[in-house]
């Protein structure tokens, strides 16, 4: 059936309309290059496409001509997903997420080569002016045209292999992606102009084309019944291997519970911030009262997700020891390193990745030594996030002096080093030099002795994720050395800031000093694991901490190796559990971020001075009167952030064009 979709062209982007894309394959392995001319740009000087085509090119490609031929009609689809955010370089350095909120940190230096739109952010230097690499206000709503031309244009030419079946699932990818793109731009800037769907005509007056923004509900009710529809419709999963990456039936109700769940949180739930900003007809864009059902709303989308999930063959990623006990050291690592074709089926929400840019993206995590980048490294407040391997979170906050807060039944040490190994039932070779693992036992090294204490003891999900001095480095078969003047530091920037690297989703056989680089990692943007907490947080939420609340939870807690939630939590001792154990899980896939903006928690965790080890440090000593020693709590920057930076502002080069729209509170 063919959908009701028309095209719906703003005069806010008319500027840019008129494109010449070059659209290569990253999504279907069998499509070519090639090269389309977008003559909707046409309306810009109110000229027909059929007087246009009149006289053409040779090397003009008409609309009949593209969706006339297979490959063709594939290459535009590919195109409608291009837009899909990267959550490697993506995360880093366009969109920015890991490095805007509070698990990753690098130097200001690097502001001049390509980091200015993502570290000016850090600084509160945000406002309607700032570029911002991704530009959703504008790019999103290209992306949106160009599925909108595919719906109108797509047919079923059976002798082409455009079977009604294919057509009709090629559709309702493009009808994903259309209603995926929306809810991008309503997680950053609240209430958007919003007329899916409909067409202007050419000759429509101004005042029909400068439409101002809908209130957010509206946008959200929209997409949640679009993404409903979409599910009922497309596959759970995909037989041939090839089309990894493709719309499913569960992207279509993750990426629902995802929005749900954000429009649940104070952010966007009776935030008395947002109260009083109006559209241009005077109506609320935000319900000024807080309303409960949406909690409900949300649990229910993440229940008839994991339920779809797990009917079709779903589950969070598990390895195991010899004797039948899951692994938590490699389940975690490979969680994130091996794709769906490879047996990882909690990945729900994937974007193929191009082979040459990961190369660059994994050396940016390693150490100077091996010719790593060196200088981007985990924070000292994400390491102090992971639990004890007792499953106690060890680090409750911080005094003014940036020392730490620590819980005594943890069993943390912070000062002092280790006299021996710590072994673990591990497979892991992370810890030490494989002649240290013993087979008969299945015990493996996850630190070495003269470990500095802090991290002693901690769970699983710390080793895997966190490069710290003095853990064992085996691409070069020795310790990293973050001292000063050591292997893994320099003189310039570009050595760690703050006595960390990274490791979470890089192969430890990376090496770019020999350039050995891992190909074919998978570009998660959703897993099992984040629709299991996202529903123990709605359910509290909603009901309280009851027994699907723990379930959810520990079943995230056991694949990590750490013990169960403590029976008879308050709801807010849940909500903070859950809120801590989203921190662990997901750090550095670019998901904190949103969570700190959703729960308003920025003036908490991205309004602070951060702390690390001293890299000035010459001296293997936590002495903290002593200047030289490397091992001791030491200041290295400010971050900064106010409230009117949890929403994006409306570039100002939009208020320019459309005197209808309303800029965001604080702006």
């Amino acid at each position: 059936m063919k959908q009701a979709y028309k095209l719906f062209i703003s005069k806010n982007i008319l500027k840019s309309i008129f494109h010449t894309y070059t659209f290569e394959n990253k999504y279907f392995s069998n499509m070519k290059k090639i090269y389309i001319v977008l003559f909707i740009s046409l309306i810009m000087n109110g000229i027909s496409c059929s007087d246009y085509l009149d006289y053409q090119p040779d090397d003009f490609l008409t609309m009949d001509k593209v969706f006339s031929d297979k490959i063709r009609t594939e290459d535009w689809l590919a195109s409608v997903y291009s837009s899909v955010p990267s959550p490697m370089w993506g995360y880093y350095k366009d969109q920015g997420f890991n490095i805007m909120g509070d698990d990753i940190t690098i130097p200001h230096e690097w502001r001049d080569f390509g980091w200015k739109n993502v570290y000016d952010y850090t600084t509160a230097n945000w406002n309607p002016n700032s570029g911002w690499n991704p530009y959703y206000w504008v790019e999103l709503p290209k992306r949106i045209r160009t599925g909108l031309v595919f719906l109108q244009n797509v047919r079923i030419i059976p002798e082409a292999g455009l079977t009604q079946e294919y057509v009709d699932q090629m559709k309702n990818e493009v009808r994903f992606l259309i209603a995926y793109y929306y809810s991008l731009m309503i997680e950053l800037y609240g209430p958007i102009p919003f007329a899916p769907g409909v067409i202007y005509d050419v000759n429509a007056s101004t005042e029909e084309l400068m439409i101002g923004q809908t209130p957010y509900d509206e946008i959200v009710d929209w997409i949640d019944q679009e993404l409903k529809g979409i599910s009922e419709k497309l596959p759970a999963i995909y037989s041939n291997s090839n089309d990894w990456g493709r719309v499913t039936s569960i992207m279509a109700l993750a990426v629902r519970a995802r929005m749900l769940l954000f429009a649940a949180s104070p952010l966007f739930n009776g935030n008395p911030d947002l109260a009083d900003w109006k559209n241009a007809d005077g109506v609320n864009l935000f319900k000024p009262e807080y309303d409960a059902q949406k909690w409900m709303r949300a649990a229910t989308a993440h229940k008839e997700l994991i339920d779809a999930a797990h009917k079709a063959g779903y589950e969070l990623y598990k390895e195991y020891n010899s004797d039948g006990s899951i692994d938590p050291f490699m389940s975690y690592y490979n969680m994130s390193l091996k794709t769906i074709n490879s047996g990882n089926k909690e990945i729900i929400f994937v974007r193929p990745v191009d082979g040459g840019d990961m190369n660059w993206w994994q050396a940016h995590h390693l150490p100077k030594g091996i010719r790593g980048n060196a200088a981007m490294g985990v924070t000292q407040e994400l390491v102090d996030a992971f639990h004890m391997k007792n499953g106690i979170v060890p680090v409750l906050g911080y005094n003014p002096d940036g020392s730490p807060i620590i819980d005594p039944q943890s069993g943390y040490v912070e000062k002092g080093f280790s006299s021996q190994a710590e072994m673990r039932h591990t497979q892991w070779p992370g810890g030490g030099p494989r002649s240290m693992a013993d087979r008969n036992t299945g015990m493996s090294p996850v630190t070495l002795d003269g470990t500095y204490n802090m991290y002693c003891n901690r769970e699983p999900r710390f080793y895997v994720s966190v490069i710290f001095n003095e853990e064992w480095l085996g691409v070069a078969n020795r310790r990293v050395d973050f001292l000063k003047g050591g292997a893994d530091t320099g003189p310039t920037f570009d050595s760690p800031q703050n006595g960390y690297n990274i490791r979470k989703r890089i192969s430890l056989d990376v090496d770019p000093l020999n350039n050995k680089y891992t190909a074919n990692q998978p570009g998660i943007l959703y897993r099992l694991a984040e629709a299991y907490l996202g529903y123990a947080e709605a359910v509290n939420e909603s009901q309280g901490p009851n027994e699907e609340v723990y379930k959810y939870v520990n079943m995230v807690r056991e694949r990590a190796g750490i013990p169960n939630l403590k029976a008879g939590l308050s709801k807010e001792e849940m909500r903070n559990a859950i809120q801590h154990e989203r921190r662990v899980e997901f750090n550095c896939e670019g998901i904190r971020f949103n969570d700190v903006r959703r729960w308003k928690q920025g003036e908490k965790y991205l309004n602070v001075s951060l702390y690390g080890m001293n890299k000035n440090g010459t001296k293997k000593s936590d002495d903290s009167s002593d200047q030289a020693a490397f091992y001791k709590r030491t200041f290295y920057k400010n971050r900064y952030f106010n409230k009117k930076m949890y929403l994006w502002p409306v570039p100002q080069s939009q208020m320019d064009i459309n005197p209808n729209l309303r800029q965001a509170p604080g702006y």
